[in-house]
């Protein structure tokens, strides 16, 4: 029986939408709208989370890894990889050192450089730092001492190539008077001074993170030690990067009382990433409250819609009210008209949405291919009166974005909670639009009819 009740709400509700509303906006504009606005959030939210998430996973991989060890003697290093590593939730352990620098290539130039010491197994220690570097030239050879790995962009500036020399220079180096070893026991005679050593270029690498590639290098962590004096610092990778608070503690109770680890500094990424996380994180709030307008107008005009629904069907409604019909389950009738047209906008916007930002680049080469076409024809009838011609429209051109291609990541719940704002803007406005439904008196509509 209940069933039976429901069936005709539904039936009633979809006569009105496929058989039109009399002078009404047809329903079709509403659907168009959540759609659209599904389709544009979701597009712009898996570009959005492509690039910031690319630039996160740069700085955690190759930079600063999840949870940073600091301030302890250099000869308790092992012990302190041990005592982490018997932790739960770690996943790569790396030691390094750096130091911030000049190079000069051969060829002249000279340039600032954050130069990190690295052990010549580390990628095998931390295989997600191997997978941040795509090296267009030469490979990760950090073994001999001499060796150094250079930035893509950083190289082409020095115009520095496979095995060409690089000069690196410390202040600290030559603050402190030091000179590297060449592993015979002699300090090298090439060095123009102390803190100022020679180096072979043996891989020249790209990130995709601007400032990496412009400003980075890796050195075998015995020689980094020879130009600072600054100490090891521990790069720690866990399994999941949102534990950090949790194993962090248990860290700090770990290395509490033990000898040497008395001014340990232990970090977070959050902490010393804070500013840049939160600046990305407070644009991509804004970009989504921003396209989230789209849901607002719509919802306002499906709420005009109900509104003007409601005053058209006033006789079907006082007919419906008098063989029975309950008032809230004649008001449920045009919920209902709002259901179904939250849900059909809502859910193509989210097919749509979904294909076209698994696609995105092939997307927007299509878009491209497009306007180029129509600038192209421009250009051929600007010809003729002698004007100059517009240049070739690229959405994210290299000239002005450091990208390859354009980057694309779609987050689960972000979509779910965009397809649920789609609906229940309709679902809402309908609601509150249909409250007029309950003012309505069947014995006033019929008694003129």
């Amino acid at each position: 029986m209940k069933n039976n009740r429901a069936a005709w709400i539904w039936y009633v509700a979809a006569r009105y939408i496929f058989r039109g509303r009399g002078n009404s906006p047809s329903p079709i504009l509403a659907i168009l709208g959540i759609a659209t606005g599904v389709l544009v959030l979701i597009v712009i939210l898996a570009v959005m989370n492509g690039f910031q998430l690319s630039f996160i996973e740069n700085i955690l991989e190759i930079s600063s890894g999840h949870l940073r060890l600091e301030s302890f003697p250099a000869e308790k290093a092992e012990e302190a990889e041990s005592i982490l590593a018997a932790l739960p939730g770690i996943n790569a352990i790396l030691s390094f050192r750096e130091f911030q620098g000049l190079v000069r290539g051969s060829r002249g130039g000279q340039r600032p450089i954050m130069i990190r010491g690295l052990p010549a197994d580390a990628l095998e220690r931390d295989p997600a730092l191997g997978a941040r570097l795509e090296f267009e030239a030469g490979s990760f050879a950090v073994s001999d001492r001499r060796a150094a790995l250079l930035g893509a962009e950083l190289a082409a500036r020095l115009g520095a190539g496979i095995g060409d020399e690089i000069t690196l220079f410390s202040i600290a180096g030559i603050l402190s008077g030091g000179a590297v070893d060449t592993g015979s026991g002699e300090s090298s005679s090439e060095t123009d001074g102390a803190g100022v050593e020679t180096f072979t270029v043996t891989g020249i690498f790209r990130t995709g993170f601007y400032e990496y590639d412009t400003s980075w290098g890796f050195i075998n962590i015995e020689s980094a030690g020879f130009f600072s004096e600054s100490g090891v610092t521990l790069g720690v990778k866990l399994k999941n990067r949102f534990q950090d608070r949790q194993i962090l503690e248990t860290a700090r109770q770990a290395f509490s009382g033990r000898a040497g680890f008395e001014e340990i500094k232990l970090s977070s990424w959050r902490d010393y990433n804070r500013s840049f996380f939160g600046a990305l994180r407070t644009e991509k709030l804004f970009m989504f409250i921003l396209v989230g307008l789209i849901f607002i107008v719509v919802g306002l005009n499906i709420f005009q819609t109900q509104r003007r629904s409601v005053l058209e069907h006033r006789e079907e409604i006082g007919l419906l009210r008098a063989v029975g019909g309950r008032e809230n389950a004649v008001r449920f009738v045009f919920v209902c008209d709002g259901a179904i047209i939250g849900f059909a906008g809502a859910a193509s916007g989210l097919v749509l949405g979904l294909l076209i930002a698994s696609n995105i680049s092939l997307f927007f080469s299509i878009l491209e291919g497009i306007v180029n076409f129509f600038i192209n024809i421009a250009n051929v009838l600007m010809s003729f009166f002698g004007a100059g011609e517009m240049g070739n429209f690229a959405i994210f051109s290299p000239a002005v974005f450091y990208i390859k291609e354009t980057p694309s990541r779609i987050i689960p719940h972000e979509v779910a909670l965009v397809f649920m704002f789609g609906f229940l803007s309709a679902l809402l406005a309908a609601w509150f639009a249909s409250g007029r439904v309950c003012r309505i008196r069947p014995a006033e509509v019929l008694r003129y009819e």
